[in-house]
């Protein structure tokens, strides 16, 4: 396991995990090629091997090599919702629900508005 939890994932992972969304899938060569600034193939094989014991990735072999997908986008928006809370929020959901509303940073609408509040009395 890497320096950081079970439940994190790393500004890498998601990258990684943005492309295995947007490609649907692809072997590590493919991820490779697709990110910014790309580390070694080696490099890029381990991020893989952490995301999927994070099982938020899984491969299958097809001949020699490995074709990587992306696991549930409900479960990699959580962790990804879950590490921006504790980065920048100090871990409470209504911290970043008050920096969205913040009129400084945001215009909302007022259908904009409605529709904020109509979440929060389903939930």
């Amino acid at each position: 396991m890497n320096r950081l939890e079970k439940g994190q994932v790393s500004r890498r992972e998601r990258q990684i995990l943005e492309i295995l969304y947007r490609l649907e899938q692809g072997t590590a060569k493919e991820v490779q090629e697709n990110l910014p600034d790309p580390p070694s193939y080696s490099a890029v094989r381990a991020l893989l091997a952490t995301l999927e014991d994070k099982d938020l990735v899984s491969h299958l072999k097809e001949g020699r090599r490995y074709v990587y997908r992306a696991k549930s986008p409900k479960k990699a928006k959580r962790t990804a919702l879950d590490s921006l809370l504790r980065t920048f929020f100090e871990g409470k959901p209504e911290n970043l629900v008050a920096a969205l509303l913040d009129p400084r940073d945001q215009q909302l609408s007022k259908r904009e508005i409605d529709s904020i509040r109509e979440l929060i009395r389903k939930k």
